[in-house]
């Protein structure tokens, strides 16, 4: 930061733009579903540590999750905090935050929420990165589905996307909050734990210089993997 007698200069580290850009930008208005485990992971990282220190973002959503380079797998930043809180982890907030197409249902009802408000949110974005669409339609009371959950999965969309990837969505987008994912539950998720997210997250650990996204318990585990099935660490 620099002050001047009539300005205040921030200078600021400059990134490539966001995920809706990302998303909007590709060839099918989507994205696959390796890309989006890799993006979802980092996410939940920084969310893991923001929920550990209490902070709630309480505005996910594509346009806030930063992209450092125009890389498919690049690394991932939140921004945006004006609407964050602190809150506990047996605490609730009343006040209304957040963009109304990733707001969770208890924040509608004004029923008071905790910080798996968050993890409503990341749901959407990855309904929203996989299908290129909103699980709710915008055209009918937005607050009504989701103070009901009312969301299907199109075949002609969804029809090569896994069912883990379903499942994980599924377990996100629950009305109820005691019955959606943690932050730790959802990386502990089947859907989060192929080899080659692993490998992906690893080459972009080396790129950073930083290991922050995985755990060195798994290098043996992966790495007798490799062995057996022949592959070739490109993480190296």
């Amino acid at each position: 930061m620099l002050e001047t007698p009539d300005r205040i200069f921030l200078v600021m580290e400059k990134l490539k733009g966001d995920m809706l850009e990302m998303i909007l930008s590709s060839e099918k208005g989507r994205l696959s579903e390796r890309i989006t485990q890799f993006l979802i992971h980092q996410i939940l990282t920084a969310l893991r540590y923001l929920h550990n220190q209490n902070i709630v973002h309480c505005d996910l959503k594509p346009e806030n999750i930063l992209l450092v380079s125009d890389s498919d797998f690049t690394q991932v930043k939140l921004c945006d905090f004006g609407f964050a809180r602190i809150i506990g982890e047996r605490s609730f907030r009343r006040s209304v935050v957040g963009t109304p197409a990733y707001l969770a249902p208890e924040v509608l009802r004004n029923k008071g929420f905790n910080r798996s408000l968050d993890m409503w949110s990341v749901g959407v974005i990855v309904y929203v990165s996989l299908s290129g669409t909103f699980p709710f339609n915008e055209d009918e009371d937005i607050n009504d589905q989701i103070q009901n959950a009312e969301f299907m999965y199109p075949q002609n969309t969804w029809k090569d996307i896994s069912d883990n990837a379903i499942d994980f969505i599924n377990n996100l987008l629950q009305v109820k909050m005691s019955k959606r994912l943690t932050v730790s539950k959802s990386l502990q998720h089947i859907w989060l734990q192929g080899y080659q997210l692993w490998s992906d997250l690893r080459v972009l650990e080396k790129q950073v210089g930083e290991r922050f996204l995985t755990h060195e318990s798994d290098d043996a585990r992966w790495a007798e993997y490799e062995h057996q099935n022949g592959v070739a660490p490109v993480y190296v």
